[in-house]
């Protein structure tokens, strides 16, 4: 028999173990204030080979749920879209919100591997609304620039001319920034130029950007790309297959 100060140890032992881990199914009872005792009599029939073994079971128990749970998808609550430019069906039954960078590489690389495929199969039949909102980081010095100048565009030209001069921005920004090109693009597509240059200088479109970021820092975006979709928080320059997971899930229960 083992002396008290061993029991006592063991009861100690065992009971926080089981309390952290949620495995008092292996003993076959509920805990409560007044289940030490109730337990001392398994204790003192274990071997100490046993009372290891479930001591391990326990902590093996706790680690998995940690492992879970850190696994586990972030999802934020809210609208995140704002007033910003929507590309697809805004009625669809899935939103995917991108927190970006025109700058950003990995934004790039998003844009030139994996948003044709959503747009092929989500957006382009409805079954997502995309909107892009603007994350520049500040040692990416033509990222601010450059969505001003979008938002610019979209504020005369609307949501298509919008996505339209995201696209050439992304598409042109691996050479460097050209505002030049960029404006006489945006005039093509109906954008008056002297309104151009002056909504390029106005404050409101700078807090506009400021706003945007707030809300991605709100969400829980540090860095670009960062994605909620329907909330659910992605982050990085995610393959295809991760967000077609998350969509169909989301479809399903729509």
């Amino acid at each position: 028999m083992m002396d008290n100060n061993i029991k006592e140890l063991k009861n100690a032992i065992v009971f926080a173990a089981l309390i952290i881990s949620g495995s008092l199914i292996y003993f076959g009872m509920q805990y409560n204030s007044s289940s030490t005792s109730a337990a001392s009599p398994i204790i003192d029939s274990m071997t100490d080979e046993e009372f290891n073994e479930k001591i391990a079971e326990g902590i093996d128990a706790y680690i998995a749920k940690q492992i879970e749970e850190k696994n586990a998808p972030k999802v934020v609550e809210g609208d995140f879209t704002d007033d910003d430019a929507i590309l697809g069906d805004p009625d669809a039954p899935v939103t995917i919100v991108e927190f970006s960078d025109f700058q950003c590489p990995y934004c790039v690389r998003f844009y030139e591997d994996t948003l044709p495929e959503l747009k092929e199969k989500y957006i382009d039949t409805g079954k997502v609304k995309f909107v892009y909102r603007d994350f520049p980081l500040s040692f990416h010095k033509a990222a601010t620039p450059a969505a001003i100048l979008a938002e610019c565009t979209a504020e005369q030209a609307g949501d298509e001319a919008y996505y339209k001069i995201h696209d050439k921005i992304f598409d042109t920004i691996s050479s460097g920034y050209d505002e030049d090109a960029l404006i006489a693009y945006a005039v093509e597509l109906g954008v008056d130029e002297n309104e151009l240059k002056t909504c390029l200088e106005d404050e409101d479109m700078a807090a506009e950007i400021r706003a945007d970021i707030k809300d991605g820092q709100s969400a829980g975006i540090s860095g670009t790309p960062g994605f909620l979709v329907n909330g659910q928080v992605l982050s990085g320059a995610q393959p295809f297959s991760a967000f077609e997971s998350i969509i169909e899930n989301e479809l399903s229960n729509s």
